[in-house]
């Protein structure tokens, strides 16, 4: 299998360029040329023809057009398959020079120009006429069935593979339903129907009833133009551009031309097997163009296989290597019949950040089958009664959802930085509907569904019977109140005359966690977008459930681990659980007054060296004691000796009046955190705590696992495996393990290393909180600013003795910081 091999390993994917319109590569080829050269361009094993090809333009046989061609071969490689490769909208045949190489390195012949109207190449501009740029493609697929190197099924009939984004994968789609000797397509991040892309309408009812996207259609248009009017488009499209672009509104004759230039208007007759990828951050063409492809061609018996990546025309990751391998192995399956298994949907998802690497960890779920875009719904009631909303004159200032082409300039903008909330939805333009917090997670793959009912103020909507147009979206609104536009997509539709319409919202595949709610928001402007210049005012009501997709056999494969990341954590754990062996004793047992008391502690190690002298302090309930001290001073000896993890020399430990002893039944009222956790980082955080409360031997019932999760705040990266979280997340994680059981004493060994400084402040409050609930909490801590800010009291020790002890407003005095004291104390001061 060539493809599997090297060129999973080299395939550089269609890659954006700088301007949206380059995202993906167009192929669009023509008939017998001029040569104008061969050269060997030093890579080994490669020719490079350039050419000028002629063919007829369009309809008109008197008129020619030249296309700018390069051709790409394989030295010494016999008969081979071909592949034709496309740019995007915008771009020329140098856009895919690296593609083009590397797959004739592995073994393809592969045919690169420059579309009509593009680059060096003549012509006007169509938009993948079937008149036009798909004719050019006929034509060109005659060229290569006449090169003496390309590998023939049947006379004038080469074997053949076409690949391209965007522009490219329209054309791809389009010249494999005109013409049967195309035997495989890679169409990406391309439209179903270019009339409903830039008309929408999420209620169902078609382009005539959409929404105009303008901002894209403004782009689309003016990087074809070439600086000027209408630039290299034919007249009549530059006609019904601008007749839509004053109007907001389609007409009759645009819908048409706009889907004949679409696999839509030739569905029924694409029967050849297909690898469709589609960004989830995309709004040009959101994931249910590839969703109205894959099932066209389905339907028509060929095999269909989906990839939805991360990125998209709104910007985000590329994914170059992971989308190589796909090809790769899809290209040699169905033109070299290699054999490969192609799962018939897969999903990219962010994993966070590897914290060995600081690369971002990328998770890849999987299917046997493409499921579509309602599969296993679930329903959700929305709370929110009917609202009015109101549209400002002029439609400004308006909402953000996407900002169509400037993700291209760095990953998508966050529209966030720009204003938050206010910005992307702004007041009195929005309803508000929300689910109640989830029990559970939900991840929806899919498109969610809602019934939405929407009136003027005297009970009737828009004008003229055109509608009123509305954007529906949908939030991410975790425990704390912070909304977040879930793939930064919204859904435009159009209601009239107080109706009911059933809203379908962008696709996506997005995880809701526990604790969180999903929120529709109905807005009436969206930057993207035309509306109306009148002001006005409407009612929205939703009058049914939210329904959302999932799909449940999606599985993520995860990298085997080397057996000893599995056997020490293992081994700590059941060390930690022996020690801790937590069981719950009768609150009225021993003295139960005072929570901590250290009396005359020693411990000397075997080198000699005095780790604690003669350490006596009382900790009081309610107190939150910090423990100070500089590098040295003995106060993590004293914390592990506390935990009955090392036995003192002299001395005793008492809690809640009993003597500590390694798995002292005492220790159930204890929770700590020193010296970092020992968590297995092939689990998820959830499954880390779930693990270790088992290990006590505790009911489930007494974990208060809830107190603990939201004391961890760690949102969907508590369901992600432990090995990918960074230090901080490592480190809240930890402090929530600690707080498990809500015991009545809990001891943290430096709780703020690897926190930013709003999760320190974070931390502090929930420290005062968990003591004002009269547990106790003891935190050793070299941030002396904190312990100032957040214990009640503290002991300062040095030389592994204790220097002085008592209350954080006594030990600093009146006028001074607790940092010139410490210094004073310890013998540093001035």
């Amino acid at each position: 299998m060539r493809l599997g091999g090297r060129l999973r390993e080299r395939w550089a994917g269609t890659g954006r360029v700088a301007r949206w319109s380059a995202a993906g590569a167009a192929l669009l080829i023509a008939g017998a040329g001029t040569l104008w050269g061969v050269t060997a361009d030093g890579a080994p094993g490669v020719r490079v023809e350039e050419r000028r090809i002629t063919v007829m333009d369009g309809p008109n046989d008197d008129q020619r057009v030249s296309l700018d061609v390069s051709y790409y071969t394989p030295e010494n490689a016999g008969k081979v398959p071909a592949i034709m490769l496309a740019h995007g909208f915008g771009g020329t045949k140098r856009d895919t020079a690296a593609e083009a190489r590397a797959l004739a390195e592995d073994g393809y012949a592969v045919l690169t120009w420059s579309a009509r109207g593009f680059g060096e190449s003549t012509g006007e501009i169509a938009l993948n006429s079937p008149d036009y740029e798909v004719k050019d493609a006929r034509r060109l697929v005659d060229w290569l069935a006449a090169r003496p190197e390309v590998r023939l099924d049947g006379p004038g009939d080469p074997r053949l593979g076409m690949a391209g984004s965007s522009y490219g994968g329209a054309i791809s789609l389009l010249t494999a339903a005109y013409d049967d000797r195309v035997d495989a397509i890679v169409p990406r991040i391309t439209w179903h129907d270019l009339a409903d892309a830039l008309f929408p309408d999420a209620s169902g009812e078609g382009p005539a009833n959409g929404v105009y996207k303008e901002l894209w259609a403004g782009l689309f248009f003016t990087s074809g133009s070439n600086g000027t009017a209408c630039g290299r488009f034919l007249p009549s499209l530059c006609e019904m551009f601008q007749e839509v672009a004053e109007t907001g509104r389609p007409t009759g004759e645009a819908i048409e031309t706009l889907r004949r230039s679409s696999p839509a208007a030739v569905a029924d007759r694409i029967d050849v097997p297909a690898l469709l990828v589609q960004g989830q951050s995309d709004s040009l063409f959101p994931l249910s163009h590839a969703d109205a492809n894959a099932r066209a061609i389905a339907r028509n018996g060929a095999p269909v296989s989906v990839v939805w990546y991360r990125g998209g025309h709104d910007g985000g990751p590329e994914e170059t290597e992971r989308l190589r391998g796909l090809v790769g192995d899809f290209l040699a399956a169905h033109l070299e019949n290699a054999p490969a298994e192609s799962p018939g949907f897969t999903v990219t998802r962010s994993g966070g950040l590897d914290s060995s690497t600081g690369d971002v960890v990328v998770e890849e779920a999987t299917a046997s089958r493409y499921p579509g875009l309602a599969n296993a719904p679930r329903t959700f009631p929305l709370t929110g009664r009917e609202q009015a909303v109101h549209h400002p004159a002029g439609g400004v200032p308006a909402g953000i959802s996407a900002l169509p082409g400037l993700g291209s300039l760095g990953g998508g903008l966050d529209v966030g930085a720009l204003g938050g909330g206010a910005l992307t939805d702004p007041p009195g333009q929005s309803a508000t509907f929300d689910t109640a917090p989830l029990d559970r997670p939900v991840r929806l793959t899919g498109a969610a569904t809602v019934r939405l009912q929407v009136s003027g103020e005297d009970g009737e909507g828009g004008e003229d019977g055109e509608g009123v147009p509305l954007f529906a979206k949908l939030y991410d609104v975790a425990p704390d109140g912070r909304a977040t536009l879930a793939r930064r997509l919204a859904a435009p539709f159009r209601v009239t005359g107080g109706e009911e319409a059933t809203v379908t919202l962008p696709p996506m595949d997005h995880r809701f966690d526990r604790g969180h709610r999903l929120r529709l928001v109905v807005s009436t402007t969206d930057m993207g977008f035309a509306t109306p210049p009148e002001a006005a005012s409407y009612k929205v009501r939703a009058v049914s459930p939210l329904t959302v997709p999932t799909v449940p056999a999606l599985s993520s494969a995860s990298s085997p681990l080397p057996a000893w990341v599995w056997a020490l954590p293992l081994v700590a754990l059941a060390v930690a659980a022996g020690l801790l062996a937590r069981r719950r004793t009768p609150a009225d047992t021993g003295d139960g007054d005072v929570p901590l008391e250290i009396i005359g502690l020693t411990k000397k190690y075997a080198n000699g060296h005095l780790a604690v002298a003669d350490l006596s302090f009382r900790v009081e309930k309610g107190q939150v004691l910090g423990l100070l001290g500089p590098n040295g001073a003995g106060k993590t000896t004293t914390l592990r000796m506390l935990m009955g993890l090392i036995h003192p020399d002299e001395g005793e430990i008492r809690i809640f009046g009993r003597r500590v002893t390694p798995g002292a039944p005492v220790l159930s009222r204890l929770g700590s955190f020193v010296e970092g956790p020992g968590f297995l980082p092939h689990l998820s955080g959830r499954d880390n705590l779930d693990l270790y409360w088992r290990a006590t031997g505790r009911p489930r019932d007494e974990a208060h696992m809830d107190e603990a999760l939201d004391i961890a705040a760690l949102g969907p990266a508590l369901d992600r495996a432990v090995r990918t979280y960074s230090q901080g997340m490592r480190q809240r994680l930890a402090i929530a393990q600690a707080m498990l059981g809500l015991p009545d004493l809990l001891v943290l060994d430096e709780p703020t290393n690897g926190l930013d400084p709003p999760q320190i402040r974070e931390m502090r409050d929930v420290l005062v909180r968990y003591a004002a609930a009269g547990r106790t909490v003891i935190v050793s801590s070299h941030l002396l600013a904190e312990v100032e800010q957040t214990c009640t009291h503290a002991v300062v020790m040095a030389g592994g003795r204790r220097v002085t002890a008592g209350p954080v407003a006594d030990i600093v005095g009146s006028g001074r910081r607790l940092e010139d004291a410490f210094l004073e104390l310890i013998g540093e001061g001035p």
